[in-house]
């Protein structure tokens, strides 16, 4: 594969996608128009500069819908339903690399917690997990804290003991006791 001046790969097809540059010069691209190297979806995501948490965790919760149809051949739906396939995705994932533990975290734990997000019209915020020492998004839902972040890490580092789907339903039976559904 032919080379360019910044050593980066000039068939972009297999590589590289790209994208429209408006200054391009034709010494330092392949072919004029075109980015020389994109972020990937993960260097976008964690790079992005977001308006609020809630923004962030929509973000890595779309990508996450996103990747489920795309990589696993499942549809995700935000839906109480939905967690039973999230679980089967974390199933296939386990073990996840440390270094790839943050980002595997963020893109699940983010949509987990959309789903209780939408079901209760939650608020994402930051909270320090109770004997912890760092803020963490979290959910606040009625009084409640559910922290879903952690519940998937738990879940991707200590196995399937930590079943998201059992977790979902024991949580939703507290919940709806103490704060009915909105509509």
């Amino acid at each position: 594969m032919a080379k360019n001046s910044f050593d980066f790969p000039v068939n972009f097809k297999d590589t590289w996608q790209s994208a429209i540059l408006s200054d391009c010069r034709a010494a330092f691209c392949p072919e004029p128009g075109l980015i020389l190297r994109l972020m990937t979806t993960r260097e976008k995501l964690t790079n992005a500069t977001y308006d609020s948490l809630e923004a962030m965790m929509q973000a890595y919760a779309g990508e996450a819908v996103r990747m489920a149809a795309s990589e696993h051949g499942i549809k995700l739906d935000y839906s109480t339903s939905s967690i039973a396939e999230l679980e089967n995705i974390l199933n296939s994932l386990t073990p996840v690399e440390n270094a790839d533990l943050e980002w595997v975290t963020k893109l699940w734990g983010g949509y987990f917690g959309e789903v209780f997000r939408r079901r209760y019209d939650a608020e994402w915020t930051m909270s320090v997990y109770p004997g912890g020492q760092l803020a963490v998004p979290t959910l606040e839902i009625g009084g409640s804290r559910i922290y879903p972040l952690l519940k998937v890490q738990r879940r991707l580092t200590m196995g399937a003991g930590e079943n998201l789907a059992s977790f979902f339903d024991m949580a939703i039976k507290r919940l709806d006791a103490v704060r009915p559904l909105t509509n």
